[in-house]
């Protein structure tokens, strides 16, 4: 069995981290809690869960990514696949098993976690984000011809797949930014569909409408940038 390292950013998820970390399969080697500047308990539970706590003052879901890679750089043994799974308890953990097969079994550079509409509960995805989806992964077929549905944030890819993306983005456009590198660098992919359901607390993006904007431009910006190249 490789070696796993779990990666999750999390911004004030205090009454959620705990269920995440207990849920994650006990053939990961490490799990990797990123606190992004929260007011609330999510380093104590996140700690308390057994997880090792990192702290990121600077606010952003890249931001908080980049610095759980940067940790694992400095390890004196570094895994073999990287999971990345948000900290509200949307995703089922569990569910790890099935998203690193692929990469196990087939030798796959990385997988997405896609929210197919039947296995998502009602209402866990706001209709900014399924239309989010929908206008980012068709113009990725259109510009780039890939087969992505989704830009489910529950992924897993090569640890050396991973640094050869050298990735930048700090804010919203990280998911979108791996997937685009992945296709440019014509790494092998595929998706995996995964449960979803009502996340705990309030999507800090999704949720808002500043949040959806933002999102919704750097996701767009990411894809017109790579397809101008």
């Amino acid at each position: 069995m490789p070696e796993i390292n779990v990666i999750i950013p999390a911004y004030n998820e205090a009454d959620s981290i705990d269920h995440v970390i207990k849920e994650i399969p006990s053939n990961v080697a490490e799990i990797i809690v990123v606190n992004n500047n929260s007011t609330d308990n999510t380093a104590e539970n996140a700690k308390n869960a057994g997880a090792t706590v990192l702290d990121e003052n600077r606010k952003g879901y890249g931001y908080a990514c980049l610095a759980g890679i940067n940790y694992i750089k400095e390890k004196s043994k570094q895994p073999h696949i990287i999971v990345f799974i948000d900290g509200d308890y949307s995703d089922y953990p569990e569910e790890l098993s099935k998203l690193i097969a692929p990469i196990i079994n087939d030798d796959i550079d990385m997988v997405i976690g896609s929210r197919v509409n039947s296995l998502r509960e009602e209402g866990s995805m706001t209709p900014q984000q399924i239309f989010g989806n929908w206008l980012a992964t068709s113009l990725m077929k259109l510009f780039f011809n890939a087969n992505f549905t989704d830009l489910g944030p529950f992924r897993a890819i090569k640890y050396d797949k991973l640094m050869a993306l050298n990735m930048e983005d700090k804010t919203y456009g990280w998911t979108v930014e791996m997937q685009l590198k992945v296709l440019k660098k014509k790494f092998t992919y595929t998706e995996v569909p995964v449960r979803y359901k009502k996340r705990i607390g309030i999507s800090k993006v999704s949720g808002t409408v500043k949040g959806s904007i933002f999102a919704g431009v750097k996701i767009l910006s990411w894809i017109f940038k790579y397809s101008i190249k």
